[in-house]
């Protein structure tokens, strides 16, 4: 269900919550592509609240437009949002959702990762980088240069095709140099291999061993 949730600076922003089923294990927040917080990436926190996971998709584009969810083939729209976003402001929100799963009443209090897709996954190494998270988990993640320079603080898991136009061999090369201790897989596929509502990317093989990776990873941070 969606709810309002305030990150420290007072701002007010729309996140998605998707109860575990279970005793839960552990949190998850899910960090959105430029395309809003979409049915496809609810259908993802399905996938992880079956496991057990707590997880909120917090509406990183409610600085600028409350509820905006583009469609997938609307490109300009979703690159001009993503474009104005404040990546600091983001961190802001990220922490919101984070703090709203770790702070439910029960103790011990949950461990929470995060996992991002497309612009959400170079989010999710900034989180890796300043928030206090247990892991986090990037599929795909683009502007990974503009994070160079800081070390991450938490574990990290990457999930790239190997025919990525928008994070090249030479980016994940470069960003393997920068991180040595970020784990990578690679997959015969492009950009957006995970995502079944965008036909002509999707690889449904390489999607079920990445969720296979991501879980077990996140079971391993969260427990």
């Amino acid at each position: 269900m969606m709810k309002t949730i305030t990150a420290s600076d007072g701002h007010t922003l729309e996140c998605w919550f998707q109860p575990a089923e279970g005793t839960p294990r552990g949190g998850l927040v899910i960090l959105q592509e430029i395309f809003g917080v979409t049915e496809q990436l609810k259908s993802v926190a399905r996938r992880y609240a079956a496991l057990g996971f707590e997880v909120a998709i917090p509406a990183l584009f409610d600085r600028q437009r409350t509820g905006a969810v583009v469609a997938f083939d609307d490109i300009a729209t979703a690159r001009s949002l993503m474009q104005g976003a404040d990546p600091a402001k983001a961190m802001l929100d990220i922490d919101a959702a984070v703090s709203a799963l770790a702070d439910q009443g029960k103790a011990p209090a949950l461990r929470v990762a995060v996992m991002g897709f497309c612009w959400g996954g170079g989010l999710a190494v900034r989180a890796a980088q300043e928030l206090n998270i247990a892991g986090a988990v990037v599929f795909y993640g683009t502007r990974l240069p503009a994070y160079f320079g800081t070390p991450v603080r938490a574990p990290v898991q990457g999930h790239f095709g190997e025919s990525d136009d928008h994070t090249p061999a030479d980016v994940l090369e470069a960003a393997q140099a920068e991180w040595p201790e970020l784990e990578v897989f690679l997959y015969p596929a492009g950009h957006a291999f995970a995502n079944e509502e965008r036909p002509q990317a999707h690889d449904p093989e390489a999607t079920a061993v990445a969720h296979e990776r991501s879980a077990a990873f996140l079971a391993r941070v969260t427990g």
